[in-house]
């Protein structure tokens, strides 16, 4: 029985809106970003001595490096969120200072993007609103309407001396009431699919209400966040899928050449036979001492019983290692990853040593930075929900009351989607019209400040005059033709 099942089977609350199906894929897609997954990095092969078998092949892990690239395109430091009332700005800031929301975001995101999806829950502790992030595998939607998901819940596992707990944190609506149930399993063979038997939450939460009510909470308080990708693995829900669902195949074909790469040095390193006779010791009958003829040490060395064989022929096999078909092979396929999950061609390249990423898009009108937009769109709306959920708790915990009307606007950095060449050029020809300062010029090529960019206009103006030729000379040739005023 699947975990989904398990759990409507023992509890009594609403059934999950999703099944089995979907969420196995979820863990396949963590087991991807993770680095190893059994349908693709599990192999057959066969030698001499063993037979069939299976091993794990080597891994670009490229999962993780599309996640966490596209996370850092959209959400990093310089992104900025704002409220229209001043007071409660200030509020919301602290709580996500506190926090640490920046950094957390990044790291989330990336988790997201691998994963289909994630929770940010706030919650109120000691008189403080906390954030808790949940990733996709931790969390089950119950039901939902077109615009967001409304009731959910949240897993959690625990071990604890040999054994599994299972927390179930349910957040519903009874009645119209906002209901947080909480539940405890355990399990003493620690399998997934397996919650075990209820048992009471003071085992591990002596704090824990089983039951708690919100009063005058009308929307649910977790805000959920998903790429802005449809999902074509299970319409029926509102689940995000991983930006590499449909890219499976693709995967394995780069880690099987990445694999093979990798074998291509193993295996096709330089040998020497020899006669098997040559490796054994060797009786010195003057001095009754024992040596060989090679260094048995040496893994070049392989001995060969012939038979027939000539037995003074050493014989020397060089293999002509094909890397750069290997490299090129890679990188076709690198750009092939990179169409299926919205970055432009050339995004990852695989040099033979490394793999790189673009540190840059190229312009406004490159996949990359569309997708980048795309995305941004869903995420703003999400960060929103969340404001709103910190505001709810505010406003029932008495810790700040909001305003009953505030907008919250989220303005993403667009810098890195900025060709540097391009906008030099740009700016110096608006200069040459009389469309730009030259001061704001500097600004938006250097990302300075007004002052900065003040400071490097009188260098630049310094510079000029102890470059430009002495007036007291300019006279004195003017004068030897009969010019001088």
């Amino acid at each position: 029985m699947g975990l989904i099942k398990k759990i409507e089977s023992v509890t009594q609350h609403k059934k999950i809106a999703l099944g089995d199906d979907f969420y196995n894929k979820i863990i396949e897609w963590r087991s991807l970003h993770r680095g190893h997954f059994e349908g693709i990095h599990k192999m057959p092969y066969f030698n001499i001595q063993e037979g069939v078998g299976k091993r794990t092949i080597a891994t670009l892990n490229m999962p993780k490096v599309a996640a966490e690239e596209l996370a850092t395109l959209i959400f990093n430091e310089k992104v900025e969120l704002s409220l229209s009332d001043t007071n409660f700005n200030e509020f919301v800031y602290e709580v996500l200072k506190e926090n640490k929301f920046t950094s957390n975001m990044q790291n989330y995101l990336e988790f997201m993007f691998a994963m289909g999806g994630m929770v940010i829950k706030p919650y109120v502790k000691d008189n403080e609103i906390q954030l808790s992030y949940v990733t996709a595998d931790c969390f089950l939607p119950v039901s939902w309407t077109n615009a967001r998901i409304t009731e959910g819940v949240f897993i959690s596992e625990t071990r604890k001396q040999g054994k599994v707990y299972t927390h179930l944190e349910w957040h519903t609506f009874e009645d119209g009431e906002y209901i947080i149930a909480n539940e405890l399993y355990e399990s003493e063979n620690g399998n997934g699919n397996d919650l075990g038997v209820k048992v009471p939450l003071s085992i591990l939460y002596p704090d824990m209400s089983e039951y708690i009510p919100i009063e005058g909470a009308t929307k649910p308080l977790f805000a959920y966040f998903k790429p802005n990708i449809a999902n074509n693995v299970d319409s029926t829900v509102p689940l995000g899928i991983s930006i590499y669902a449909n890219s499976y195949d693709t995967l394995k074909s780069l880690d099987i050449a990445f694999d093979s790469l990798q074998r291509e040095f193993r295996l096709g390193r330089k040998r020497i036979i020899v006669p098997a006779h040559m490796i054994k010791m060797v009786v010195d009958p003057d001095t009754g001492k024992q040596h060989r003829y090679f260094d048995p040490t040496d893994e070049t060395y392989e001995a060969f019983d012939g038979g027939n064989m000539d037995d003074n022929t050493i014989t020397e096999i060089n293999v002509t290692l094909r890397v750069e078909e290997h490299i090129a092979a890679m990188n076709a396929l690198l750009n092939v990853l990179a169409m299926q999950i919205g970055f432009s061609p050339g995004t990852f390249s695989f040099n033979g040593q490394s793999m790189k990423t673009a540190t840059e898009v190229v312009s406004e009108n490159s996949k990359t930075f569309r997708t980048k937009q795309s995305h941004e769109n869903v995420i703003e709306e999400s960060i929103k929900d969340l404001v709103d959920c910190i505001a709810t708790l505010a406003s029932l915990y008495k810790l700040y009351e909001p305003p009953a009307k505030y907008k919250t606007t989220v303005k993403f950095d667009d810098s890195i989607a900025q060709d540097a060449d391009a906008e030099i050029d740009k700016q110096i020809k608006l200069v040459a019209a009389e469309l730009q300062s030259r001061k704001r010029a500097i600004i938006k090529i250097f990302g300075a400040s007004e002052e900065e960019a003040e400071k490097i206009m009188q260098e630049i103006y310094k510079e000029t005059l102890r470059n430009a030729p002495d007036l007291k000379e300019i006279k004195k040739q003017v004068s030897l033709f009969g010019h001088e005023e």
